[in-house]
């Protein structure tokens, strides 16, 4: 019996790239375009803070609490 609770999501899961060459960390990797899906700015959820992932006009990307 699978006693873990299920997250229900709205969205599309976020695709994960996997680079051509072998890296030494183990961390997933994933596009800013996967992230934003289009917007300037997203907020994340981090440990009961609030966060703005903004991408610039120079192509740059700001994280701010």
């Amino acid at each position: 019996m699978n006693t873990t609770p299920r997250l229900e999501s709205t969205r599309d899961p976020v695709p994960v790239v996997h680079d051509s060459e072998p890296r030494d960390d183990t961390s997933p990797s994933l596009t800013s375009d996967s992230l934003l899906r289009g917007q300037k700015a997203v907020t994340i959820s981090h440990n009961g803070s609030v966060y703005r992932l903004q991408a610039t006009r120079q192509g740059k990307l700001i994280l701010t609490k």
